[in-house]
């Protein structure tokens, strides 16, 4: 049976529709475009293939976004996900799909972590030398400074303290973040009418073999179709928006609501094709492709207050997701805990904060230990993240295609365009992006070591099934 949201304690109701947008556009942008915008022009042969690349991958998605606006429109649940499943597929395939998302939501918190210190300890270390006066250690040929970590762990303990404070502390951290990467794109705009020139786009496609990645493709559509393949890692992040509707504000309009998820991914997808054409037309970029971190090294040549500038946005960005996938994370182990899948002490004993004092502990652990691993220490997890995100698609999808037949008098606020066949639409969308990442030779296929570590995630969360089996069937004795 499953667990109405008024007979739950009940979370403090503060997030508007702004705050849901906000938390899901920031969960996906992230830093990714800033380190990464290069390398999507090698992998797509050009920015023109490139922006079509983000533009097709976003409106593929939107079938998807649109699915899980009409689940939480009709029931507006922390962790949903897991409720979704479980009320269409029962509790073992609802505690799989709850694992492997909780998997893709964690990872990023001390990604995010990572990804500050060792922004701090190159780029910002080039300006101030000081940063990387104190080496710690090497670990996975990746140097570990000690002032870079002790400013990551500062970072992110705001974040940490916004979540502490409740939802509403949290989506103010998050609206300032927001802002904070829209003013990157500003700045990125106003570079490229400054300085850019549409030439610098041409050719329109070429084969390139960089030291960093090589275009696999033959020809403009074949490019398109390469970057296409990766771009749903890109825009990883929307489901935070659902995992957090149990708090949102009186009188919200869930109608609305549910087409916050679909404009959460076209903003997300004009902001990588607004950043792809600034950036590629302030130098030829058969030369941009050739800078390391071409998006801030192009800057750097132009203007070094702007490129110090863009360095502070950037760190920013990081905070974005963490903020994001920190409060996400949390609504699906309280999710889990309620279904008695996870331990009831992810389950908060005050009403008035959503988040549980283990599960504060479980998340800001592996953040504050996040900046002594190294730069290479999670950089195989990011696939695996992406799999097991679709792979959690996938299900609330095929629940949703079939909820539409066993619960049709539900009410739902907003439905998803089509009907039925948008439906089907966004489960064929969510199996192919899986197929292809699990085909050898494909350019999101995995790799041996990913392959592993999901195995291995896989098998614990076996164990930890098991022995929650075992302690029910104890209890009844």
């Amino acid at each position: 049976m499953s667990v109405e949201p008024a007979k739950q304690k009940a979370a403090a109701k503060t997030l508007t529709l702004w705050n849901f947008f906000t938390i899901g556009f920031g969960a996906i942008i992230g830093t990714g475009w800033i380190f990464l915008v290069g390398e999507w022009l090698i992998i797509s042969g050009g920015p023109i293939p490139a922006m079509l690349a983000f533009l097709l991958g976003a409106l593929l998605l939107l079938p998807v976004g649109a699915v899980f606006g009409e689940l939480t429109s009709a029931l507006p649940i922390d962790g949903g996900v897991i409720e979704y499943v479980d009320r269409s597929y029962g509790k073992t395939a609802a505690f799989i799909t709850g694992w492997f998302l909780l998997l893709s939501n964690i990872i990023m918190c001390p990604w995010e972590t990572i990804a500050i210190s060792t922004l701090l300890g190159t780029l910002f270390g080039d300006l101030f030398p000081w940063l990387r006066s104190v080496r710690l250690y090497s670990i996975l040929g990746a140097d570990v400074y000690l002032f870079p970590a002790l400013i990551a762990l500062c970072l992110s303990g705001f974040i940490i303290r916004q979540n502490l404070h409740g939802s509403k502390a949290a989506a103010k951290a998050q609206s300032f973040l927001t802002k904070a990467l829209l003013a990157g794109l500003l700045l990125a705009l106003l570079s490229a009418f400054d300085k850019g020139r549409l030439a610098n786009w041409q050719p329109l496609f070429l084969a390139v073999n960089a030291a960093t990645a090589q275009t696999q493709a033959a020809s403009f559509g074949t490019g398109v179709l390469a970057l296409l393949t990766v771009t749903p890692f890109f825009y990883t992040g929307f489901d935070t928006i659902p995992q957090q509707a149990e708090e949102a504000a009186q009188g919200l309009d869930w109608h609305k609501f549910g087409r916050i998820i679909s404009l959460a991914l076209l903003s997300a997808g004009s902001f990588y094709i607004i950043c792809i054409a600034a950036f590629s037309s302030l130098m030829p970029w058969t030369n941009f492709i050739k800078q390391p971190l071409a998006a801030l090294a192009c800057l750097k040549h132009i203007n070094s207050t702007l490129y110090f500038l863009m360095l502070c946005i950037t760190v920013l960005g990081a905070l974005g997701p963490m903020n994001s996938f920190y409060a996400s994370s949390s609504r699906i182990l309280l999710a889990m805990a309620r279904k008695k899948q996870l331990p009831a002490a992810f389950i908060p004993a005050d009403a008035a904060q959503p988040i549980a004092g283990p599960t504060h502990l479980l998340l800001s652990s592996g953040i504050m230990l996040a900046p002594f691993l190294g730069g290479n220490m999670l950089l195989p997890l990011t696939n695996v993240a992406a799999l097991t995100f679709m792979f959690s698609c996938l299900m609330v999808c095929l629940a949703c295609y079939r909820m539409r037949s066993s619960e049709p008098d539900l009410h739902r606020p907003y439905k998803v365009p089509g009907g039925k066949t948008g439906i089907f639409c966004a489960c064929c969308i969510s199996f192919l992006i899986i197929a292809s990442m699990l085909l050898p030779g494909t350019a999101a296929s995995l790799s041996k070591t990913e392959y592993l570590l999901l195995s291995g995630w896989a098998a614990l969360g076996l164990l930890v099934k098991s022995l929650l089996l075992y302690k029910n069937k104890k209890d009844c004795r």
